[in-house]
């Protein structure tokens, strides 16, 4: 095996400088803010070498948009509850344990920051809606299926991310299940 493909195995020391990485950009965007910290400032705290990171990501820029979208994509599996109600009461409550857990403000600051930042920060922006709307298209699509009215991906992320989103970024009030429940049934 040459040197190349070891690199590239999963679960192994490249898996690990990536998690430490991350985990170090996340960690340093909770403490300083978007564009308060170097690359050499993530390799300090990840315990690499900062060649490592240009190596593998390019830039600074590039390796917050690898950030942003392995954080917010990192979805559970899609729930399956048999019903459009339940699925998205399901759903939701998914992302607000991912964007209100120990990293999910940082990321979510990162990807607003990222958005406006250029091509790239435009790119990681559409990526992450993509993404989103797949997974919650695949969930209406399942629900027309079984005959049940559905609204389009876009009223959800209106209706029922968008103010999750919004009541993290702005530290407004918890996203109990009463209101993420509150959330779903409005739109339905």
């Amino acid at each position: 095996m040459n040197e190349r493909q070891r690199a590239r195995r999963p679960g192994g020391r490249s898996a690990r400088v990536g998690a430490q990485v991350h985990q170090a950009v996340t960690d340093l965007i909770s403490e300083r803010g978007y564009g308060n910290f170097t690359v050499g400032e993530v390799a300090v705290r990840a315990g690499v070498a900062d060649s490592s990171i240009y190596r593998r990501w390019g830039s600074l820029e590039t390796l917050l948009t690898d950030v942003a979208l392995t954080r917010l994509n990192a979805q559970s599996p899609m729930p399956d509850t048999g019903s459009l109600a339940g699925d998205l009461r399901t759903y939701a409550a998914q992302v607000a344990r991912e964007i209100t857990g120990p990293d999910g403000p940082a990321v979510l600051h990162l990807a607003v920051a990222l958005s406006s930042s250029g091509q790239q920060g435009a790119q990681a922006r559409d990526a992450l809606r993509t993404e989103r709307t797949r997974q919650l298209q695949s969930m209406l699509d399942r629900a027309r299926e079984r005959g049940e009215p559905a609204p389009d991906a876009l009223d959800v992320l209106d209706h029922v991310m968008a103010p999750m989103y919004i009541r993290v970024l702005f530290g407004v009030g918890p996203l109990t299940p009463d209101y993420i429940n509150g959330l779903v049934d409005r739109l339905l």
